[in-house]
C-alpha cells in the first residue's frame, strides 16, 4: 500500500511539474522575455544557473550583459520640489550601473565580515539603496533582514537580536531612533551601524564604503533572505526564505497569471520591506522592467507618478485604493493613467465594494492576489474572476497547491471553510530558531499562516479571516470577513472591522468597528438592519462602534488586537440572539 501511495504521488507530482513548465514556456513567450534575449545574457543565466545562484544577484549579472543600457531604477526627485533653485533632478540607474553598485557594495560588505552564515539588518526607507543592499549581501552569501524604518527601539532590538544580526543599514533620516537603540544592538559594533541617505555624526556613511571598485566574491548560491511577519498578534516570527531553481518556475507561473511584460514601468508605492512590493519589485526586475521607487504613498503623488513616468503596473494594499478614490471623481479625471495594464492588490482583504469602484474608475486593471511572508504569492484573481465570483482571491498561480482542512482534519468540499495550507516551491524553509512554530504550520509539507478560507464551485478561493479571529457565538461559528464584507456594502461604510468580544451567555459576540465615508450618516439601528437582510441571526454584530479610522500597521493590515478591548455602544448588546 505505502509503496503503491508513493508511486501514485510520485506520478502526480510529475505531471505537476510538466504542467508548471509548460506555463512557465508561456510566461516567457507572452511576456516579450523570449523575443528579448541576448547571447551574452544567455550565457550568464546558464552558468549562474547551473551553479545554484537563483536568487537576485543573478537578475542584474544577466541584465548587466543582456540589456545593459536600459533603466533598472527610478529615483523620482522631479516629484518633490526643492527650495529655490526648483524640482531636482530624478536619478536614474542603468542595468550595468546598478550591477557595478552593487558590486562594489558586496565588494564593502565581504570586507566587513558579512558572507554566509553572517546576517545584516536593512532599515531603509524606499530609495535605491534598498535594492542594492539586499542584492549585494546576497551576492556575498549573507541573510538579509529587512526591517520597518518605523520601528521603535525596542522593536528594533528585537530584531537584531533575535536574527543575530552583525551589521545595520539605516536611513539617515531615521537617525534619532537609532542613536536610542544603538546600546541595545549588543551584536552589531558602533562602526558597522552604516547611514544611508545623508550623513550622520558618530556612525560610518554607505559612499564611504563604496569608494573602492571591484567585483564582490560571489556566494550567491548560500544566500538567504529573512522576513519578519507584521506582528499583529504577537512577537515577530523571521521567515528563513532560501533560493533554489523552482523559485524562478514559481515567478513565472505568477507572471503567467498576469499582464506583466519586458518593457514595464512598475511604480513601487508600498515599504519594500513587505511581501507586496518585495514580490512584484523583484519579478519586474525578472523581466528587466524599469521600476519607479516612490519614497512615499500620497494619493496625488501617486497619480503624478503614474502620469510622469508612464507606468504600467503597480502594487498597492486596498487601503491605498480607498484613499485614492477618496479624492473624487474630478481630481482623478485630471491625471493620465491610461498607461496602466495592472494595478496589483493584496495584504489585507479587498471588499467587493471596493474592487467594482476601481473596475469602475480604472478600467479592467485590477488583480487581486493572495500570499504571506511564507508562502509568497499563491494566488491571483483577474479581472472576469473578480467579477463573477466578489471577493475572491482568485485561482492558485501555477506551482502552488493549496489544501482547505476542516476542523476534522478532512479535506473541505467546495463551500466548506477550512484552514488554508499551501505548498509551493516558495514556500519558506521555516521560522529563525523557532523550531515549534514550524512544526506548528506543516501539515505533511504543505504550510499554513493561519487563513481561513473556502473554494467556490468555479474554482476560485475566498478567504474568511483568519483562525484566530473566528468568533464561535453560542455554537455557531462566524467568519469577520463574511460580516465584514455585507457592511461594506453599504453606501455609508468606508472600513468595518469585526471583532469576538467575551460574553457572558454567548461565549462571545460581534463587535464591529465602522468608520463612515465623509459627509455620509448611518446609525446603529440602520447598520443592524442591513446586516440582517443579508446574513443569520449569529452573526450579525451585536454592539457598533463608530471611529475616525481603523488602526492599521505600515503595510495595511488592521490591528484587531487594538481594537479587542475597545468598548462598544451598549444599546441591544443584551438584546436576544436571533
Amino acid at each position: 500500500m505505502a509503496v503503491r501511495d508513493a508511486l501514485a504521488a510520485g506520478r502526480r507530482r510529475i505531471g505537476a511539474l510538466k504542467d508548471e513548465v509548460l506555463v512557465a514556456g508561456r510566461a516567457v513567450t507572452q511576456s516579450g522575455l523570449l523575443a528579448a534575449l541576448r547571447w551574452p545574457g544567455l550565457k550568464v543565466a546558464a552558468r549562474e544557473l547551473a551553479r545554484g545562484k537563483a536568487n537576485p544577484s543573478l537578475l542584474f549579472r544577466f541584465y548587466a550583459e543582456n540589456s545593459p543600457h536600459r533603466s533598472a531604477v527610478i529615483d523620482p526627485r522631479s516629484l518633490a520640489p526643492g527650495a529655490a533653485e526648483g524640482p531636482a533632478e530624478d536619478r536614474v540607474y542603468s542595468y550595468v550601473e546598478l550591477n557595478e553598485r552593487i558590486d562594489r557594495l558586496g565588494l564593502a560588505l565581504d570586507r566587513r565580515g558579512v558572507g554566509p552564515g553572517v546576517t545584516a539588518l536593512v532599515a531603509l526607507k524606499n530609495r535605491p539603496e534598498f535594492v542594492t543592499s539586499q542584492v549585494a549581501i546576497a551576492r556575498v552569501g549573507g541573510s538579509a533582514v529587512t526591517a520597518s524604518w518605523r520601528s521603535t527601539p525596542a522593536e528594533l532590538a528585537y530584531l537584531a537580536g533575535h536574527s543575530g544580526a552583525r551589521l545595520l543599514l539605516f536611513d539617515a533620516d531615521v537617525a534619532d531612533m537609532i542613536r536610542e537603540a544603538a546600546p541595545r544592538l549588543e551584536g552589531i559594533a558602533r562602526e558597522d551601524m552604516i547611514a544611508v541617505g545623508g550623513r550622520v555624526p558618530g556612525f560610518a556613511h554607505l559612499d564611504e564604503l563604496v569608494e573602492a571598485r571591484g567585483a564582490a566574491p560571489d556566494r550567491s548560491d548560500r544566500a538567504a533572505v529573512v522576513m519578519y511577519t507584521s506582528g499583529t498578534t504577537g512577537k515577530p516570527k523571521g521567515a528563513v526564505r532560501r533560493f533554489g531553481g523552482g523559485i524562478v518556475m514559481s515567478a513565472l507561473g505568477a507572471i503567467g497569471a498576469t499582464p506583466m511584460r519586458v518593457g514595464d514601468v512598475h511604480l513601487a508605492v508600498c515599504p519594500l520591506y513587505h511581501l507586496t512590493a518585495f514580490g512584484f519589485v523583484n519579478m519586474s526586475f525578472m523581466l528587466g522592467a524599469t521600476v519607479v521607487i516612490l519614497p512615499e504613498f500620497r494619493p496625488e503623488l501617486f497619480l503624478e507618478a503614474i502620469q510622469r513616468y508612464r507606468v504600467t503596473t503597480t502594487a498597492v494594499v486596498p487601503t491605498m485604493l480607498h484613499r485614492v478614490l477618496e479624492l473624487g471623481e474630478a481630481r482623478l479625471r485630471a491625471y493620465d493613467t491610461s498607461s496602466l495594464t495592472a494595478i496589483f492588490t493584496g495584504g489585507a482583504p479587498l471588499p467587493p465594494a471596493l474592487a467594482a469602484e476601481v473596475t469602475r474608475v480604472f478600467g479592467d486593471r485590477l488583480y487581486n492576489f493572495y500570499g504571506a511572508t511564507e508562502t509568497g504569492i499563491v494566488t491571483i484573481a483577474g479581472p472576469e474572476d473578480l467579477r463573477a465570483s466578489p471577493g475572491t482571491i482568485g485561482r492558485p498561480v501555477a506551482g502552488s497547491e493549496l489544501l482547505l482542512v476542516g476542523e476534522d482534519g478532512r479535506p473541505c468540499a467546495d463551500g466548506e471553510v477550512g484552514e488554508l495550507y499551501v505548498r509551493s516551491p516558495l514556500l519558506v524553509s521555516g521560522y529563525h530558531r523557532d523550531p515549534d512554530a514550524t512544526r506548528a504550520s506543516m501539515l505533511g509539507g504543505y504550510f499554513s499562516v493561519g487563513d481561513l478560507a473556502r473554494r467556490d464551485a468555479r474554482g476560485c478561493y475566498h478567504v474568511e479571516g483568519r483562525k484566530r479571529d473566528l468568533i464561535i457565538s453560542g455554537g455557531v461559528n462566524v467568519y469577520p470577513a463574511e460580516v465584514e464584507a455585507v457592511l461594506h456594502d453599504h453606501p455609508a461604510v468606508a472600513e468595518a472591522a469585526v471583532v469576538g468580544v467575551p460574553d457572558p451567555a454567548w461565549g462571545e459576540r460581534a463587535r464591529a468597528f465602522i468608520a463612515l465615508r465623509p459627509g455620509r450618516a448611518a446609525s446603529e439601528d440602520e447598520l443592524r438592519a442591513h446586516c440582517r437582510a443579508q446574513l443569520a441571526g449569529p452573526k450579525v454584530p451585536r454592539e457598533f462602534v463608530f471611529i475616525d479610522a481603523l488602526p492599521r500597521n505600515p503595510t495595511g493590515k488592521v490591528m484587531k488586537r487594538d481594537l479587542a478591548g475597545v468598548e462598544g455602544i451598549q444599546a441591544g448588546a443584551e438584546g436576544k440572539q436571533e
